[in-house]
C-alpha cells in the first residue's frame, strides 16, 4: 500500500497519518525527517541540502526527489509507505510520478483530506496547549474540545498558545500555496486524480470530509481504504 497524503494544515493529516501507519503497519514519511536524517549522517545530498537550507532557500526537486525516492527503497518501506509533505505543487507532482515510474514503483493510493480554508485556519488558531499535558486536546473553535473558558478541559490546568499557530501570515502563506488549483497543491492533486481517471482508477483517489471530528474522520477514511 503506497500512499501519498494530502490536507492542508489544520485539517488533522498528522493524526490521521500516525493512525494510518498504527494500522497498516506502513512507516509515516515526512520530508523534513528525511532532511535531517540526510543532514545528520553527511550524505551527499544532505550536504548539498544544508547549504540551501542555511541560506533559507528551498531545496531543490532535483535533491528531495532522490532523498525521497531513496528512502522508500529501505527495508520497512517494502510492505507500502505513507507519504506526506510532498508533493506540494503541480510541478514536484510531475516530476515525482516521473521519477516513480522510472523506479518501477507503483502508486497505490492518494488520500485527500477535504477542508474549507477559513476552517483549517481557525483550528490552527484556535489549538490551546494545557501546560500539564500538551496531549490534552483543546481547541476554541472545535465544540468537541472547547476548553472550559481558560482552562484545559482535561485537568483545568493553565493554557497557553503556541507562536506559529498565532502567525496569521505564516498560515495564510502557506494555505495560498496549498488551495492553489493552478499551480499549487491543489493543483498536484488534480494532476493525479486527472492520472487515475486515465488509468482505470489507478492510482486510487480516496477524498475525506475533515470537517467532523477525529474519531468520525478516521472511520471514514479507514472504511475507505479497506473498501
Amino acid at each position: 500500500m503506497k500512499i501519498l497524503f494530502f490536507g492542508p494544515n489544520g485539517s488533522g493529516k498528522g493524526t490521521q497519518g500516525a493512525i494510518i501507519k498504527d494500522k497498516f503497519g506502513i512507516p509515516h514519511i515526512e520530508t523534513g525527517v528525511i532532511f535531517r536524517d540526510n543532514i545528520s549522517r553527511g550524505t551527499e545530498l544532505g550536504k548539498k541540502a544544508k547549504g540551501y537550507i542555511d541560506r533559507g532557500e528551498l531545496v531543490p526537486d532535483e535533491i528531495t526527489i532522490p532523498m525521497i525516492l531513496s528512502r522508500l527503497k529501505e527495508d520497512d518501506c517494502k510492505n507500502g509507505w505513507l507519504l506526506d509533505g510532498f508533493p506540494r505543487n503541480l510541478a514536484q507532482a510531475k516530476a515525482l510520478y516521473e521519477a516513480l515510474n522510472k523506479e518501477g514503483i507503483t502508486l497505490d493510493i492518494v488520500i485527500e483530506i477535504l477542508l474549507d480554508r477559513q476552517i483549517a485556519k481557525n483550528r490552527i488558531m484556535g489549538r490551546r496547549l494545557c501546560v500539564n499535558d500538551n496531549n490534552h486536546p483543546n481547541n476554541i473553535f472545535i465544540d468537541a474540545i472547547k476548553p472550559n473558558g481558560d482552562k484545559c478541559r482535561v485537568c483545568g490546568g493553565d493554557l497557553k498558545t503556541r507562536d506559529d499557530d498565532q502567525d496569521e501570515e505564516a498560515i495564510d502563506q502557506r494555505h495560498n500555496i496549498y488551495y492553489d488549483d493552478k499551480t499549487g497543491t491543489m493543483a498536484a492533486i488534480n494532476f493525479f486524480k486527472e492520472i487515475s481517471a486515465k488509468n482505470g482508477g489507478v492510482p486510487k483517489i480516496i477524498s475525506v470530509d475533515g470537517t467532523p471530528g477525529v474519531k468520525e474522520v478516521t472511520a471514514d477514511l479507514l472504511s475507505k481504504l479497506e473498501a
